[in-house]
């Protein structure tokens, strides 16, 4: 460890009142997003004084967190198990409460994707007036969701070309070039060697379907909080299709099924308890049940694959699964940004049975499900 970490580490500690004898390494953000996030928390160690503090340096310091960005913030700035601890402080040892019991501040909050994953973390610690105000965040901010996801994920679904029919929509995406030359043959004009075109042809959209079974599977444990919500967002999309029979399962160390809900982003969020141990062999034993006929069957599966029931019993229900006739899916993220962290080693053994391994937006789902099709 360098001389400059050890000042970095040692200003952490001590505190943004001691920047003037000591300074971050330049440019070194990281630690001043972690020196911000700390100060929310732990700066009201000081009480009273922190307010003089403050007097003393106002107007020189970044813009105030609020309680849902700090807590998106410490999630991405530190490991799991301090954020659990620096989560614990604010609940119990500074009354951070506010989301939990006061309406007002649930009420002034701009309903958006950070806020929403905020609820969805304490949502159960929520009562009264302030439990019923957050399901109508969770509401608005899923249907926003689901109008910005609806037109592109259709758009890709439906996008697939049905190459043996032709289709009075002229469209150039749609031009069947082969069979515009192979019928206008009979057409050539020998003296002018050119290809007179009586007739062009089109393909048609796809229309037509035999119902699919699709079944997404969803590990609840929060570092998949991202991918929860856009595959509950896409499964209530997927279940307005009337090609797929939608099933949506999530799980932790037990299994839920809310293919009931399927239909309704907002149960199947709000029913969502993130946290515990992964079980991804007992989901995926549990999908295996659900399967009917297997040449018609998508298991999508989205987890970081970090697996706690041991790995022979999930690679034995993913081959069982694959030898069957279905199409595994495991996506390792399911989000607009689609940047996974995974088990490396099971999703080449994944990979190397068969299944399809990956990462997708959810527009990039939608189109592989429909090249499926």
């Amino acid at each position: 460890m360098d001389q400059q970490e050890i000042l970095n580490r040692w200003r952490l500690v001590l505190g943004k009142y001691a920047a003037g004898q000591i300074s971050f390494s330049e440019g070194n953000l990281n630690f001043m997003d972690m020196e911000q996030a700390l100060d929310y928390l732990y700066g009201r160690e000081y009480g009273e004084e922190q307010e003089i503090r403050k007097d003393k340096t106002g107007g020189s310091g970044e813009s105030q967190l609020t309680v849902p960005y700090w807590l998106a913030k410490v999630k991405k700035l530190f490991p799991k198990q301090t954020v659990e601890i620096m989560e614990r402080h604010a609940l119990e040892k500074y009354k951070m409460t506010e989301l939990l019991t006061d309406p007002e501040v649930l009420r002034k909050l701009e309903p958006n994707k950070e806020l929403l994953k905020t609820i969805l973390s304490l949502k159960h610690m929520m009562k009264g007036e302030v439990l019923a105000l957050a399901r109508e965040i969770v509401r608005k901010v899923a249907q926003e969701l689901m109008q910005k996801l609806e037109q592109e994920l259709r758009q890709s679904f439906f996008g697939k070309l049905n190459r043996n029919s032709s289709s009075p929509v002229r469209s150039v995406r749609n031009l069947d070039v082969k069979k515009t030359i192979r019928m206008n043959l009979k057409n050539y004009d020998t003296e002018k060697e050119q290809l007179v075109l009586k007739q062009i042809y089109f393909n048609s959209r796809m229309k037509k379907y035999n119902t699919w079974r699709v079944i997404i599977c969803v590990d609840e444990s929060g570092s998949m909080l991202d991918s929860v919500i856009h595959s509950a967002v896409m499964a209530g999309i997927f279940a307005k299709l009337p090609m797929l029979d939608t099933r949506l399962v999530i799980f932790d160390t037990n299994v839920v099924d809310l293919s009931g809900y399927v239909s309704d982003p907002v149960e199947t969020l709000m029913s969502i308890q993130l946290g515990g141990g992964t079980n991804i062999a007992g989901a995926l034993s549990y999908c295996e049940k659900l399967i009917d006929f297997p040449y018609r069957t998508m298991v999508v599966l989205v987890s970081d694959l970090y697996e706690g029931g041991g790995y022979q019993n999930l690679y034995s229900v993913s081959r069982g699964i694959i030898e069957s006739g279905a199409k595994l899916i495991a996506l390792t993220a399911l989000d607009m940004e689609a940047s996974p962290c995974y088990d490396r080693n099971a999703a080449a053994a994944l990979a190397g049975m068969g299944a399809y391994v990956g990462a997708m937006t959810p527009e990039e789902l939608a189109g592989f499900i429909g090249k499926i099709i």
